[in-house]
């Protein structure tokens, strides 16, 4: 097991947090390489932030309502990150588009999880649309935040068949037990520095 400290994460989710909860249960292992250090949603009201507080972890809501503005709104959500000491940034049900001042802030240091696999159905409704376009392989990807919304570097994919008689739900549900299989495996990598994001808008994988 390495001696290195972890890697302290931020986490920005807008509900319940079930892949939010996935990477706090991963973090929980020893040899895991990151830690998160602080939950942050713009819904008061989101379930994951009890969820969060259940483990010991700050679990902050700053409602965009509070704020005249959307550079004032990420501001707040600058300063709580930049407390905590978070060097990586996870959104988890985030659903609220960022700046490009903030996504330049973090770039190379923050990731999404999608219910798709990317470029295929970015945006919302993925289910629903692979379902409509007939597909049999459907899935799940993991990349580097950039201005284009669902556009950034891929780091982690995973297929998921299709089945004849899926419905939306339950191929999501099949597709969320993959997030959460993918999204942990996908911040160990950028915590041990396996995968960076280039200056060139690529994913570059170390070692």
């Amino acid at each position: 097991m390495s001696n290195k400290p972890k890697v302290p994460v931020a986490v920005l989710i807008s509900g319940r947090g079930s892949n939010m909860g996935a990477l706090i249960a991963a973090s929980l292992d020893s040899a895991f390489p990151a830690k998160i250090v602080s939950v942050i949603s713009d819904k008061p009201d989101a379930k994951g932030l009890e969820h969060a507080r259940g483990f010991g972890i700050e679990a902050v809501a700053i409602p965009r309502s509070d704020y005249d503005t959307k550079a004032a709104h990420e501001a707040a959500v600058n300063a709580v990150i930049a407390a905590s000491g978070a060097q990586i940034i996870a959104l988890a049900g985030y659903m609220r588009l960022l700046s490009s001042d903030f996504v330049q802030r973090y770039s190379g240091r923050m990731i999404n999880i999608h219910p798709s696999l990317l470029p295929a159905f970015p945006g919302l409704a993925t289910h629903s649309r692979a379902l409509a376009a007939g597909c049999r392989v459907h899935g799940c990807t993991v990349h580097f935040v950039t201005e284009a919304m669902d556009e950034g570097p891929i780091i982690e994919q995973e297929a998921v068949r299709v089945a004849h008689d899926d419905t939306p739900e339950t191929l999501g549900q099949r597709v969320l037990e993959a997030e959460h299989r993918i999204y942990p495996k996908a911040l160990a990598m950028l915590a041990r520095g396996d995968v960076r994001m280039s200056g060139d808008g690529r994913t570059r994988f170390e070692g």
